[in-house]
C-alpha cells in the first residue's frame, strides 16, 4: 500500500493536483459492470501512488442517469448503483488518510423530473407554490402550443416541454433536467443546506457544474444571437448567490471550482473575486490546438485575466466531456469545438500520444492547478463506442450524427488479459459500456512495468512538481526561442520547453535534465512533439 503524505494545511488548492474520478468508469467493486465506490476505495492507494493532492468525483447521487448522473434525484443520497452514504464517507475518511481530498459536485442548474419537488409540481398543477420551484410557463398561440420563447438548448433540440394540462417547463439540458427557479428562496435554502451537508461529512470543496447559467431573465425574454445580456448565461445576480456559498464554505475551509464558460474575461474575473468562487475551469487551454502561437496566448490570457483578482489559473487537457487529448492531438483539427465532432474522424495515435506526453509535461509545468481525468495518465485514446451500446442523449438528440460523449468514458483498463480487463471481476457482469479489444498495452499492471510508459511519465512528473521548488503558483517568464518552441522558465532555476515545431531544437545551457516526454535525438537536441523539464 502506499504511504500517506500529510495533507497540506495552507492554500493547497492553488496549486493542486486534482483527478477526476468519473465513479461509473473507474473501478466495479460488485462486479455489475458498473463502477461504484468500493471499486474506487480498493484504488485509492493507486491515486496515492500517482501523488494527486485531490479526487473530484462527478455526481454519485440518486439518479436515473439519463445524463450520466447530472439528472440529480437526491442530493443527500448515493446511488445504489454506486454504493451507500456510509461508504462515502468511508472513501472521505480513507482518502484522507492518504493525504487526498475529495471534491464533489453539485449540479445547482437543474434536478432530475424524478426529484421529489419536480413530483409534486407536476401533481400541484398550474399558480401552484411547487410549480414557482421551476420555470412553467403557458405557451403562445391560440392553443397555447407554442413554447414560451427560443431559448436554445446545450444540448441539441427543444428547450421546453408540455405537460398534460398543457403548461410548458424549462430544461436547458434534457426534458428529464427540468431547470430550477433561483429567483425563489427555497431553492437557494436548500442549496446552501446541501453544501452543508457535504462539508460536515469531509469533503473539502465543490465543483459547480454550469455554474453560469443559474438565474434567469425573470420576462423569459426570446434570444436574439449576438445581443447582450444573455437571458440565462452569466446573468449579474448570481454574483450574490455565489458570495452567499462561499461564505459557508469559508465556515468549513471549503474550495469551489466553478464550470464557467465565458468569452469575456473581465466577466469571467468576476466569478473569482476573493469573496466568490476560489477557482473556475479554463476551457480555452482545454479547446486550444497544439500550435505554439496560440498555445502561448492562451496562456498569457489566462494568466492575465486571473492576475487582477488574483486567483489561480486551473489547466486541464480533457474532462468526461472532451475527446481524450490522445486521439484529439492525433487528428488533423487538434482543438475541441462541439459542434464539429463527427464519426469517422481519422486519427494518427502514435501521434497524437507523443503530443499528449509532451502536453502532460507542458501542462504540470505551468502556474496554478492541474486537473487530470482519469485514464489520461494511461494514454487511453477515444473509444468507439458501438451506435446500438452509446447512452449519451447528445447523440440521441443530434438526430445521430454527434457521437457523443461516451467515447471518453469507456470503463479503464486495469489488468492486461484478465476479464474486462480488471475492472470488475472475473466472474462479474460485462461493463456498462464496451471496451476496445486491444486495450491490453494500456492497462495498468503492463504499464507499471514498463519505465517509459505514459503512466510512468505522469508519476515521476508528479512527484517532481510536488518536491522540486518552484513548481506550482508562482511566476512564469518567457524565453527567447525557435519557432515553434515554447520555452519558459519557472522558480528556483525550472525551465520547460516544448518543441511545437517540425525540426528538432537545441536545448540550453543547463545543469540537468529533470524530465523529458521522450528521448532526445542522439546529439541531444529535443526532437518535435516532445517537452522537457530543465535545471539550470
Amino acid at each position: 500500500m502506499a504511504a500517506p503524505h500529510s495533507p497540506r494545511t495552507d492554500d493547497w488548492w492553488r496549486d493542486a493536483v486534482i483527478y477526476q474520478v468519473y465513479p461509473r468508469s473507474f473501478a466495479d467493486g460488485d462486479g455489475d459492470g458498473t463502477g461504484d465506490l468500493a471499486g474506487v476505495r480498493a484504488r485509492l492507494p493507486y491515486l496515492a501512488e500517482l501523488g494527486v493532492d485531490a479526487v473530484w468525483f462527478t455526481p454519485w447521487y440518486l439518479s436515473p442517469l439519463v445524463d450520466g448522473g447530472y439528472d440529480v434525484a437526491d442530493y443527500r443520497t448515493i446511488d445504489p448503483a454506486f454504493g451507500t452514504l456510509a461508504e462515502a464517507e468511508k472513501l472521505i475518511a480513507e482518502a484522507r488518510e492518504l493525504g487526498i481530498r475529495v471534491i464533489v459536485d453539485i449540479v445547482p442548474n437543474h434536478v432530475s423530473d424524478q426529484h421529489a419537488w419536480f413530483r409534486a409540481a407536476l401533481a400541484a398543477g398550474p399558480g401552484s407554490p411547487e410549480r414557482e420551484l421551476f420555470h412553467f410557463r403557458p405557451g403562445h398561440g391560440e392553443n397555447g402550443d407554442i413554447p414560451p420563447n427560443t431559448w436554445p438548448s446545450q444540448f441539441s433540440g427543444p428547450t421546453w416541454t408540455r405537460v398534460e394540462d398543457g403548461e410548458w417547463y424549462l430544461h436547458l439540458f434534457t426534458p428529464e433536467q427540468p431547470d430550477l427557479n433561483w429567483a425563489h428562496p427555497a431553492v437557494r435554502r436548500e442549496h446552501e443546506d446541501v453544501l452543508r451537508f457535504w462539508f460536515e461529512r469531509g469533503v473539502a470543496g465543490v465543483r459547480i457544474d454550469s455554474a453560469a447559467l443559474l438565474a434567469k431573465d425573470p420576462a423569459l425574454a426570446d434570444f436574439v444571437e449576438g445581443v447582450d445580456p444573455h437571458p440565462y448565461i452569466d446573468q449579474d445576480e448570481l454574483h450574490d448567490i455565489y458570495r452567499s456559498w462561499r461564505a459557508i464554505a469559508d465556515e468549513y475551509g471549503a474550495v469551489f471550482v466553478g464550470e464557467v464558460w465565458l468569452p469575456d474575461s473581465e466577466r469571467f474575473a468576476r466569478y473569482l473575486r476573493p469573496d466568490e468562487l476560489h477557482t473556475a475551469f479554463n476551457f480555452n487551454f482545454l479547446s486550444c490546438p497544439w500550435e505554439a502561437d496560440r498555445l502561448r496566448r492562451t496562456i498569457d490570457d489566462t494568466l492575465a485575466e486571473h492576475a487582477p483578482v488574483g486567483a489561480p489559473a486551473t489547466w486541464v487537457l480533457c474532462n468526461h466531456d472532451v475527446t481524450r487529448t490522445v486521439t484529439r492531438y492525433g487528428r488533423t483539427d487538434t482543438g475541441f469545438d462541439f459542434a464539429t465532432k463527427a464519426f469517422g474522424t481519422p486519427t494518427d495515435l502514435v501521434l497524437g500520444t507523443r503530443r499528449a506526453r509532451a502536453a502532460a509535461l507542458l501542462t504540470l509545468a505551468l502556474p496554478g492547478s492541474v486537473y487530470v481525468y482519469q485514464g489520461e495518465e494511461l494514454g487511453l485514446p477515444e473509444a468507439e463506442v458501438p451506435l446500438d451500446r452509446i447512452e449519451d442523449p447528445m447523440h440521441a438528440r443530434s438526430g445521430g450524427t454527434d457521437p457523443g460523449r461516451d467515447g471518453c468514458r469507456v470503463p479503464l483498463p486495469w489488468t492486461a488479459g484478465a476479464p474486462w480487463y480488471g475492472f470488475g471481476s472475473d466472474a462479474g457482469s460485462e461493463p456498462w459500456l464496451p471496451q476496445p479489444r486491444d486495450w491490453d498495452d494500456y492497462a495498468v499492471d503492463r504499464q507499471e512495468a514498463d519505465g517509459d510508459s505514459m503512466l510512468a511519465l505522469y508519476r515521476e512528473a508528479l512527484r517532481l512538481r510536488g518536491s522540486v521548488a518552484g513548481f506550482g503558483d508562482g511566476p512564469l517568464t518567457w524565453l527567447p526561442a525557435a519557432e515553434g518552441v515554447l520555452a519558459f522558465g519557472r522558480g528556483e532555476g525550472l525551465l520547460c520547453l516544448v518543441n511545437l515545431s517540425a525540426t528538432p531544437a537545441g536545448l540550453p545551457t543547463h545543469e540537468e535534465l529533470l524530465l523529458a516526454s521522450g528521448p532526445l535525438d542522439a546529439d541531444g537536441r529535443l526532437p518535435a512533439d516532445t517537452a522537457v523539464w530543465l535545471r539550470t
